[in-house]
């Protein structure tokens, strides 16, 4: 960056930077200051540009690692290293502002804090340059869950995380996929038999924190090819299908599995089917022989 974008020396850029911080400083009350692409950067002179930073004011000083360079173990020592190593941090605030190019943003930002950072940028959803920034939801969530390791807390709300989340991917128009991490549609749905079972016995089996906690309502046992039979009969259960013998719910088990070899994901209304047509044998008022439709973007549709 110094040699081919900025076309400095390192004095020049020590000098600017210390320049431009005393100006910001004389008409802000409160002023960070950022070297771009610190984590790639020679420690040593590093410290040198963090100690004239914060003698001209700077309240905050924020480590980038701009282009997801670092590993978190890698991250923590550098932030360690700047806490141990620039004489007069004392005076200001440690920040980082990690990117996701290797996807070690968050963990990046939590080594961080566990080495002396105690402010983090970071982006709803994880929106951001490239691959992205931090993401707000997985920071909070683990600072939350894991503050036992980590030691520090936040004052976030952390009920409101999922209708943010959502309102953010509206308004941006980047939808946010189903096995995102805290809110994505299957962050607490579970299909496979083991995990259902284990859910059924006690959530906290796979579960480290509740649907709840982050805004969502409960807890979903996904109905499909890798469901249990447990899942399957507290699934009838929840579908009015009581008091049923173990020989029905393994009839209609097995005929579900069947299906399951056809669609992924099977609908309430195809296990009603199974359930009122197959296993119950219900008669049947009606009998469809044949039917046809036609259709199209020109033409009128017919059946």
């Amino acid at each position: 960056n110094m040699k081919y974008k900025l076309k400095m020396t390192p004095d020049q850029v020590l000098k600017h930077a210390v320049d431009m911080v005393k100006y910001a400083k004389s008409i802000c009350p409160s002023v960070e200051f950022s070297p771009e692409d610190a984590s790639r950067t020679d420690p040593q002179f590093l410290y040198k540009v963090l100690e004239g930073a914060i003698d001209a004011g700077a309240d905050i000083v924020n480590i980038p690692d701009t282009v997801g360079y670092d590993i978190p173990e890698e991250y923590g020592k550098f932030i360690k290293g700047i806490k141990d190593n620039v004489p007069n941090i004392d005076k200001a605030i440690i920040s980082v502002h990690c990117h996701d190019d290797l996807g070690m943003a968050v963990a990046n930002s939590i080594a961080a804090v566990k080495n002396g950072a105690r402010q983090i940028e970071c982006a709803v959803n994880g929106i951001g340059e490239r691959a992205g920034n931090a993401a707000l939801e997985e920071i909070v969530m683990a600072i939350k869950t894991r503050e036992d390791y980590i030691g520090c807390k936040t004052d976030i709300v952390t009920t409101e995380l999922v209708k943010t989340s959502k309102l953010v991917s509206h308004a941006t128009g980047m939808d946010i996929p189903n096995n995102k991490s805290i809110v994505g549609a299957n962050a607490f749905a579970h299909e496979a038999g083991i995990h259902q079972h284990g859910m059924l016995a006690c959530s906290s089996t796979y579960e480290i924190m509740t649907p709840e906690s982050v805004g969502f309502k409960k807890s979903t046992l996904v109905i499909g090819k890798h469901s249990g039979r447990h899942g399957f009969a507290q699934h009838l259960k929840e579908l009015g299908y009581d008091n049923l013998s173990e020989d029905k719910i393994n009839e209609a088990f097995k005929k579900f599995k069947d299906l399951t070899g056809k669609k992924k994901i099977v609908s309430d209304e195809d296990i009603e089917t199974i359930m009122n047509h197959e296993i119950f044998q219900v008669p049947e008022a009606y009998d469809l022989k044949y039917f046809q439709f036609s259709s199209g973007n020109t033409t009128v549709s017919t059946s």
